[in-house]
């Protein structure tokens, strides 16, 4: 059945159906990946090994880019290609895309818009913005195989929809999901929760994004009148609420909450599913293909292995033994034919294990050591503390004063240091900061200007952009006795 489902579904089947719909698209999507759940650890492997020679030849014939980088690669092999940088493809973003059309001056005019989150780039594309902490932000068109492939994950694995005939989608209507989470660009959690309600009107009660960039006070309300069932967030923002929830500000009796996005350690989970008295459930994604990998029942988290190739490597792009940690890993996305993603530093430290889960999947399992800002403690006026989470904080900075490389830093009780690397952003970055944090209540801050330019970490070569640092107090010294001798 493998051979025969791999030559109607593939990249090349839905694509050579233009007028297809979407729900459809997913439908076929759903099935196909059922079937992927069914077979053995080596016809797997065939099958992505096969979406992989489509996606290839693909982008040779239709990417000017990808047709000249690859001159004088062999293309044999995977790792027999060169790595790319979200630098290199934002500089070629009209030679990288296999449309034509999809320039970066058509997608920057239909960013402009003011309606066009959730709605379609030339008829048929979805257009998601990515922060920028590497440094450089990122702006990825997803074709609408891609959109379909990427939803049918999400209800066939993270969700747990396995079987053909629990296809309908009418059977989340009595569902009620809040995603909480950072406003104000194309993100693509964002921009997919204003897709479905507008796609499918019934999701248009059920489905609610509510901005994290408001005062938690106004947050803890607009959840407390919404009452979800099910909370998708930060893990930061998922603690702040759990600590809301326990103080009985927050009264929300979710089953379940969904954390992306940021590193979910232990001892946070531990304090969320204690503050919420429900299960949390991890998610592993990007801007660059929405997800990468789910968490089964067992806590365990698996690489979408039919759709995703994930290689961990070093800095210097050589592959990593399985159980060791990472320096970069490169992703290669084979669901989007729009803007082929090969072997893309994607900049998350990864691990592949080499023990099969519990669960029976046989998915690879891995860890991620990703984004780990730190949660920010400020005093306002009245000397209560008032938690600023950093996601919250740091896309004020880029969608207000288009900053991308900067750093803050907690000193003190009402003092941030901030880092930027250029000089002449110190106004428009106080500014914005100083207004932000004035919109969550707090005033009368002191903000120094460190000289030095963002400091990435000296193990992983990574940024971290918002960080909680306050100096401690010092004790006063004793001054010796005098010797009376």
């Amino acid at each position: 059945m493998s051979d025969i489902w791999q030559q109607t579904w593939g990249l090349q089947a839905t694509n050579a159906l233009p007028g297809l719909d979407l729900a459809w698209r997913t439908h076929w999507a759903l099935l196909d990946i059922w079937t992927a759940n069914q077979l053995s650890a080596d016809e797997l492997n065939l099958r992505t090994q096969n979406r992989l020679q489509q996606l290839v030849k693909h982008a040779l014939h239709h990417s000017p880019y990808y047709a000249a980088y690859w001159r004088h690669a062999g293309l044999h092999e995977l790792a027999s290609l060169p790595p790319v940088t979200k630098t290199d493809l934002m500089q070629h973003f009209d030679d990288w895309c296999c449309d034509r059309r999809a320039t970066r001056k058509a997608v920057d005019k239909f960013l402009q818009r003011p309606d066009s989150l959730g709605q379609a780039f030339l008829g048929r594309y979805a257009v998601w913005t990515s922060s920028g902490t590497t440094g450089e932000p990122g702006i990825f068109v997803q074709d609408d195989n891609a959109l379909a492939v990427y939803d049918a994950l999400q209800l066939a694995r993270f969700r747990g929809l396995d079987l053909p005939s629990r296809l309908a989608l009418h059977g989340f209507m009595h569902e009620r999901t809040a995603l909480v989470a950072a406003t104000g660009g194309h993100f693509a959690g964002v921009s997919t929760s204003a897709r479905l309600r507008s796609r499918y009107p019934w999701m248009a009660g059920s489905l609610k994004t509510i901005s994290l960039m408001q005062p938690l006070s106004d947050l803890v309300q607009a959840l407390n009148e919404f009452q979800p069932t099910h909370l998708a967030t930060y893990p930061t923002a998922a603690l702040v609420l759990a600590e809301e929830q326990q103080a009985g500000r927050l009264q929300i009796n979710p089953t379940e909450i969904w954390t992306g996005g940021e590193q979910l350690s232990a001892d946070m989970r531990k304090v969320i599913e204690a503050g919420f008295g429900c299960r949390v459930r991890n998610d592993y994604g990007a801007s660059e293909a929405m997800s990468l990998g789910y968490e089964c029942r067992h806590g365990q988290l698996h690489l979408h292995a039919d759709w995703m190739i994930l290689e961990p490597v070093d800095k210097n792009y050589q592959p990593v033994a399985p159980g060791e940690i990472s320096h970069t890993v490169l992703l290669t996305n084979l669901a989007n034919r729009l803007q082929p993603l090969v072997r893309y530093d994607l900049g998350d430290s990864i691990r592949m294990s080499t023990a099969a889960c519990a669960c029976g999947s046989r998915l690879p399992v891995f860890q991620v050591q990703g984004r780990s800002d730190d949660l920010l403690q400020l005093r306002n006026g009245r000397g209560s503390v008032v938690k600023i989470l950093p996601l919250a904080l740091e896309t004020a900075l880029e969608e207000n004063a288009g900053l991308t490389r900067f750093q803050i830093i907690q000193t003190g009780a009402d003092c941030l240091q901030v880092r930027l690397q250029d000089p002449q952003d110190r106004q428009v970055c106080e500014q914005v900061l100083t207004r932000y944090l004035q919109e969550q209540g707090i005033t009368g801050l002191k903000i120094e200007h460190d000289r030095h330019p963002p400091q990435v970490e000296p193990r992983s070569g990574k940024l971290r952009r918002v960080l909680y640092r306050p100096a401690k107090a010092r004790r006063p010294t004793r001054r010796p006795a005098p010797d009376m001798s």
